[in-house]
């Protein structure tokens, strides 16, 4: 089994929680922890432009309302993503995945893209957002790993990039997932870390794949986890974990 190309700590959208997710502000705070990997969520906008948002919707996260995916960049280019959080954060912009690309590749940090399809684009999400990564980190490294819960939006990155790696998100190890995985072509397996089990992990690694998991914020369970040779950790917990411990 070789070694991950990716940092064992992964901060979760950016920063965790102390920072509005999935904006350059949270990365800028995270690296500032001390991160040298991160995650974010990406989907596309109505005119097919990548950019950074968990949910499908935008009322949780910014001042709009309604489907994200249903508005080109124009629009949510101008909205604010930052003043649910806090009003230090008041005007931050959702950013796009070549914004975050460039902060990424300039500051030498790994990145983790969940693609985030809107309901009914995964194919397309996946060839889309593959495509534009294998762009934006040409020449580069390491390369972003390219997950998702959606097998549909795996098929469609594995078509758009082949050579780009993947990894299958899953809350919980349904039967049939080691063999999804490897039908997707996936080099990993980023699972919940209540799923997690030494079993688990001796299977993707006897495969010469890697296990990562989400979202570990105790100490108790951080430590169970690494006794179990887990290869990624994504935290919120950016400001209690050393990012570079073991």
């Amino acid at each position: 089994m070789s070694p991950s190309p990716w940092p064992l700590w992964i901060a979760h959208r950016g920063a965790g929680k102390l920072a509005p997710e999935n904006t350059l502000a949270a990365f800028r705070l995270g690296a500032q922890h001390g991160y040298a990997a991160f995650e974010c969520d990406v989907k596309l906008s109505a005119d097919g432009v990548p950019f950074l948002l968990h949910d499908a919707t935008l009322d949780r996260t910014t001042n709009g309302r309604g489907i994200a995916g249903a508005r080109p960049w124009g629009e949510l280019s101008r909205l604010d993503a930052g003043s649910w959080h806090g009003r230090a954060y008041a005007g931050e912009p959702l950013p796009t995945l070549d914004a975050v690309a460039t902060f990424c590749r300039a500051n030498g940090q790994a990145l983790n893209i969940e693609i985030k399809p809107t309901p009914g684009h995964e194919r397309v999400t996946g060839e889309v957002v593959a495509r534009e990564a294998q762009r934006l980190w040409r020449g580069g490294t390491p390369l972003p790993l390219l997950s998702s819960f959606q097998p549909q939006a795996l098929e469609g990155a594995r078509d758009g990039a082949p050579a780009l790696p993947r990894a299958l998100l899953m809350d919980s190890l349904a039967t049939g997932w080691f063999e999804l995985a490897r039908s997707l072509g996936c080099v990993a397996v980023v699972a919940n870390y209540v799923a997690c089990s030494r079993e688990m992990v001796e299977r993707l690694h006897g495969a010469g794949m890697w296990a990562l998991c989400y979202t570990v914020n105790d100490e108790s369970p951080a430590r169970w986890l690494l006794g179990l040779g887990l290869d990624g950790l994504i935290t919120d917990a950016v400001d209690r974990f050393a990012p570079h411990a073991a």
